[in-house]
């Protein structure tokens, strides 16, 4: 539900400043943004892990254990939920953070999501820390697999096996169960450790260790902006709080269209 105008604007009005004055702003987007585009999240009363599927926990099904022994339950679940993303175009939220990057004003991205958009809206600074469906690979001998060669196959009612051993292929989204990438850790850690503005959207700031991210800046003293309709356990911290995705994102997007690019400011 949309915040009152005046309680909104005079909230934003604070944000502009924040960003304006930020030299090093990092974003961290959860499930919650994508509801926009017409994919359900996960935690919500209405989301993926609100039920079951066919007996199943979800949480179960996306367990690497559960995979290795159970690759066509997954696939036959993932069908309806992960291999039709091509259905879903980018909403507000990913048009704006985009353009916050292009206008010189966002040093990293960091999603909790693994549909795509944020590269579908032009992000280039994404790191998608739960991996993506953009890629896969065989279990067997690596070999690599995109997500349009591996879609059909699944939408089908298959499991995609590899060419060249006939082995499983997996999409390269982290399980329950499988670590993350060093790689975008050691970069949430340094980007998160020195902003000066930290934006979440979207995220319960529940799923570890992206939860933990935001504790890097406000320990720091930066301000932490958080944009979500559940409560999270870092509203106290937060030093502006948003309920409503559209009206920020639509907000945003506004502000950033008649906003000077950073690399032509003096």
């Amino acid at each position: 539900m949309a915040e009152k105008e005046a309680v909104f604007a005079k909230k934003f009005e604070i944000l502009k400043a924040l960003i304006k004055n930020s030299r090093s702003t990092v974003v961290l987007t959860g499930a919650g943004i994508s509801t926009l585009s017409g994919i359900p999240d996960f935690r919500s009363s209405s989301g993926v892990y609100a039920t079951t599927w066919k007996s199943y926990q979800v949480e179960e099904i996306l367990s690497i254990s559960f995979f290795k022994h159970n690759p066509e339950i997954f696939y036959a679940w993932a069908k309806e939920y992960w291999y039709k993303l091509d259905d879903y175009k980018p909403n507000t939220v990913h048009t704006a953070l985009a353009l916050l990057e292009q206008k010189g004003y966002l040093e990293g991205l960091f999603t909790q999501n693994i549909d795509m958009l944020h590269k579908k809206a032009g992000s280039r600074k994404c790191y998608e820390v739960h991996g993506s469906a953009e890629h896969h690979h065989c279990t067997n001998c690596n070999a690599y697999y995109s997500y349009h060669w591996v879609a059909p196959i699944v939408l089908t009612g298959q499991v995609p096996r590899c060419t060249e051993c006939g082995s499983v292929i997996k999409p390269d989204i982290v399980f329950y169960g499988e670590n993350l990438d060093g790689f975008t850790l050691s970069r949430a850690y340094e980007m998160f450790n020195h902003a000066q503005l930290c934006l979440v959207l979207g995220s319960s700031l529940v799923v570890q260790p992206a939860a933990s991210f935001p504790a890097y800046t406000v320990h720091r003293g930066a301000p932490l902006v958080i944009v979500n309709a559940q409560k999270t356990s870092y509203d106290g911290s937060a030093t502006l709080r948003f309920t409503d995705l559209q009206q920020f994102s639509e907000a945003l997007e506004k502000y950033l269209v008649a906003l000077e690019p950073r690399k032509l400011l003096v």
